[in-house]
C-alpha cells in the first residue's frame, strides 16, 4: 500500500491531533473546577454520585448527586465538547442536598461532581460511564 504525500501529511496531522486533544480536555476540566472552587483544595469523598456503569444510549443518562450540607454542586462531563453539565444551588431552607437529572454524554467518559460545603471546603467524586451509543 502506498500513500501520497498529501495522505501522509493528513495522517500525521490526525495522529498529532488525537494525542493533543485529551490533554486540552483535561485542562478545560481543571479550569472549570478552579473557577468553581476559586483555586481552593478539593478533597476526595463527601459527595455521592450515582450513575450507571453502562448506558445504552448517551442521549439520556440518569445521574444523582448528593452532599450533606452542600450549598452548591457542580457536575462535569469530561468527554463532552462543553464539560459543564449542571450546577445545583441549595439555599438554607433546602430539605435535602441532592439532585437528580438526565444528561447527554458524547461517549464513554468520566462524570465529575464537585460540592461546595457549608464550611467553605470542597469535595469531589467521579465515576466512569461507558456509553454504547453516543449522544
Amino acid at each position: 500500500m502506498q500513500f501520497t504525500r498529501r495522505e501522509t501529511l493528513a495522517l500525521g496531522a490526525g495522529a498529532a491531533l488525537v494525542t493533543v486533544l485529551p490533554f486540552r480536555a483535561n485542562a478545560a476540566i481543571e479550569d472549570h473546577v478552579a473557577e468553581f472552587t476559586g483555586g481552593a483544595e478539593v478533597a476526595e469523598g463527601g459527595v455521592t454520585l450515582t450513575a450507571p456503569e453502562i448506558a445504552e444510549n448517551g442521549n439520556t443518562v440518569p445521574i444523582e448527586v448528593a452532599a450533606e450540607g452542600a450549598s452548591a454542586i457542580m457536575v462535569l462531563a469530561a468527554g463532552n465538547p462543553t464539560p459543564p453539565v449542571a450546577t445545583f444551588n441549595f439555599g438554607p431552607m433546602a430539605g435535602a442536598h441532592r439532585a437528580s437529572t438526565r444528561i447527554r454524554l458524547a461517549g464513554t467518559q468520566d462524570i465529575i461532581a464537585i460540592a461546595k460545603l457549608a464550611d467553605g471546603s470542597f469535595a469531589r467524586a467521579s465515576q466512569e460511564v461507558k456509553v454504547t451509543i453516543g449522544g
